[in-house]
């Protein structure tokens, strides 16, 4: 089975997952900055979401430049991130519009840990294909950023009960911890990464 037929279509879902979160974007009806200022708790989360989903393609391109063999399991968990991915504009428009209130931002960080967990997922069916000796296994070694992640959000769900916003300070964190590019694959792959 090969790669790019799996890569192509997770290009389009996540390509179609920014446009659905761009589209909630509402334009105001006053002809004012003042009427921008309001909508800043939805451009706010739009932002936040929209790095995610950067963030996720990014390493999912990555990860599969290292990848030699996929099997079936792989697309099932690869469909099953793609599954948690797409409920982001859900969760992102929900947020931004109750103003960062606590049960939105709770359930977006169980969202985003649903995603964190997939793509942990899809490492795992990834490592299996490609065995202990691969490119993929040299390059994740003890995946710190991912187990990480998976604390700091487990810890947001808790904080959203305390203060939403340090929920949302958990969720940005993250995303600070992944946007500094990950070079464990082009360690392993100098020249195709």
């Amino acid at each position: 089975m090969t790669k790019g037929r799996l890569e192509a279509f997770s290009d389009g879902v996540l390509a179609i997952i920014i446009t659905i979160m761009v589209l909630e974007l509402k334009v105001p009806h006053e002809p004012n900055p003042e009427a921008l200022l309001e909508l800043w708790p939805v451009f706010s989360s739009y932002i936040l979401s929209f790095i995610y989903i950067g963030i996720y393609w990014n390493n999912h391109h990555h990860f599969f430049h290292a990848v030699q063999h996929i099997r079936g399991g792989v697309l099932w968990a690869n469909l099953h991130l793609l599954f948690w991915l797409s409920i982001v504009p859900f969760v992102t428009g929900w947020m931004g519009e109750n103003h960062f209130a606590r049960w939105p931002v709770f359930f977006y960080g169980v969202v985003l840990l649903c995603c964190a967990m997939a793509y942990t997922i899809l490492v795992r069916f990834l490592l299996a294909a490609n065995g202990p000796d691969s490119l993929l296994a040299k390059a994740v070694g003890n995946d710190w950023k991912g187990n990480i992640s998976l604390a700091i959000y487990v810890l947001a769900l808790g904080l959203s009960f305390i203060h939403p916003l340090l929920s949302i300070a958990c969720y940005v964190t993250v995303a600070v911890i992944w946007f500094i590019p990950d070079k464990r694959i082009e360690r392993v792959l100098p020249n195709k990464a």
